[in-house]
């Protein structure tokens, strides 16, 4: 089996599973209503990982998500990564003890760097840092806020915190179905990291490109694709685990 680990996603708003377009609050389609039921399909299919993003906490409103969290974890058996408005210790302690197995933070990388480091040592390989990019400037608050600070200047001040792992975003591919970001990918799993990439997924062309991207990209997010049956998750997990030259 190949080392590549596929992530469905399952986007939290309102207590709903949905997708928006380019990070775009006002661009959503809703796909459920039942989170934890579209949890335990994913699993059932054979994900080894679930990916669970609250994106009410992203854009800094208050929701009952993490309870579907908590939800979505006591009713499966693979393991789930959670982020979105992981601002604080005591809010990343709330999503383990809800039962995540890795913590995202995204603009807590950005603008509270020392306490990134006090979790990296803390947490290890529980923590991922979010790198969500617009025109190559990382993007903050639910990706509404576009900082001077480049990805690759993010990537190098997360590591020297002692981040190994990060999910990288395209924001102009996220829900556009044209592919992933992968050269973006590659340019930070070149640092020496461990790298997730996310945005765009629309084929299985690109679930194989990004299986076969290697520099450090050992992993790719997939989530309207799937909603709208562009493939199945079992055809996606053949594709990845296909040998090479298949």
């Amino acid at each position: 089996m190949s080392n590549f680990t596929l992530y469905p996603a399952i986007d939290l708003r309102g207590g709903k599973a949905v997708r928006l377009t380019q990070g775009r609050a006002d661009q959503q389609t809703v796909y459920g209503d039942d989170p934890p039921a579209i949890a335990r399909d994913f699993a059932s299919r054979g994900a080894r990982w679930l990916h669970v993003i609250n994106l009410d906490g992203a854009f800094g409103d208050d929701s009952r998500n993490l309870e579907i969290l908590r939800a979505i974890c006591a009713s499966v058996s693979v393991p789930v990564q959670f982020g979105g408005g992981l601002r604080r210790e005591a809010d990343v302690d709330l999503a383990l003890q809800a039962g995540a197995k890795r913590v995202i933070l995204g603009t807590t990388a950005l603008r509270e760097p020392q306490l990134v480091r006090t979790l990296a040592r803390r947490l290890g390989e529980r923590l991922a840092v979010g790198i969500d990019a617009k025109g190559g400037k990382v993007a903050v608050s639910g990706w509404v806020e576009v900082s001077e600070t480049t990805s690759l200047e993010l990537a190098r001040r997360m590591i020297d915190a002692g981040v190994n792992r990060f999910v990288y975003t395209d924001i102009s591919r996220d829900g556009m179905l044209v592919g992933p970001d992968l050269d973006g990918a590659r340019a930070i799993g070149r640092l020496g990291a461990h790298v997730i990439a996310s945005g765009g997924v629309g084929d299985l062309t690109h679930v194989r490109a990004a299986a076969g991207a290697n520099d450090g990209v050992d992993g790719l997010i997939v989530g309207k694709a799937l909603y709208e049956a562009r493939f199945t998750l079992n055809e996606a997990l053949a594709a990845v685990n296909a040998p090479k030259g298949n």
